[in-house]
């Protein structure tokens, strides 16, 4: 049976064009964990990471096990994704001095089959595999994103102020605005390892939700 792989699936969620356009994001299912700090030297977003794909994967590789998951279908893990904000200012990803100020959730998507009772027993799982890390960090979520509109950025982390500027040309031009609140932030989707890819290289997925001036 083929793999499901989301980002082939569902090409207007992960690949975008490098020219903004608007897309209206329906309900999923995440697993997430919050945290603050820079996340190129902070030790709670690393560990964030470990803890989500150590989750996501157990999930997947359920089928190996004795557990069978109702439902259970064979995917492709989705790309790591992250909302972002400031602690005391407005932030749309094109103000990167201050990284220690960031606040983060990261987030992996996960199947419709895994329910509470999935996340359950995958963080009881994880937490006998791996002691070291502490799954009651992380929370399982129906999160619905509405109205937003979103560019594929080709290049540099530090370069994406350049991208974010194209995406406000074209909500002007649309008579939409961005709309931040504690619910809907300044999103990235990251579809490449950073580990392997050069820097020049790296796509991401930069979404901002708006609402109509």
């Amino acid at each position: 049976m083929e793999k499901l792989d989301y980002k082939k699936e569902y090409k207007d969620l992960y690949l975008p064009k490098t020219s903004p356009m608007l897309i209206d994001v329906p309900e999923m299912t995440f697993l997430a964990v919050s945290g603050e700090g820079d996340p190129n030297t902070s030790k709670a977003y690393q560990e964030a990471l470990e803890l989500l794909y150590g989750l996501s994967f157990t999930i997947k590789m359920s089928k190996l096990g004795k557990h069978p998951i109702p439902g259970y279908f064979e995917y492709v893990v989705p790309p790591l994704e992250g909302l972002w904000q400031k602690k005391d200012s407005p932030f749309d990803g094109s103000d990167l001095k201050d990284k220690n100020m960031l606040c983060w959730v990261s987030m992996i998507r996960q199947p419709e089959f895994v329910t509470p009772e999935v996340f359950a027993w995958a963080k009881q799982t994880l937490a006998a595999k791996k002691p070291g890390l502490n799954p009651e960090k992380a929370n399982l979520i129906r999160w619905k994103e509405g109205l937003c509109c979103q560019v594929m950025h080709i290049g540099p982390y530090d370069e994406e102020p350049a991208t974010i500027e194209k995406m406000a040309a074209f909500l002007d031009e649309k008579g939409l605005a961005v709309d931040f609140n504690e619910e809907r932030k300044h999103h990235e989707i990251y579809l490449s390892d950073p580990r392997r890819t050069k820097p020049e290289r790296l796509k991401t997925v930069i979404r901002h939700p708006v609402i109509r001036k």
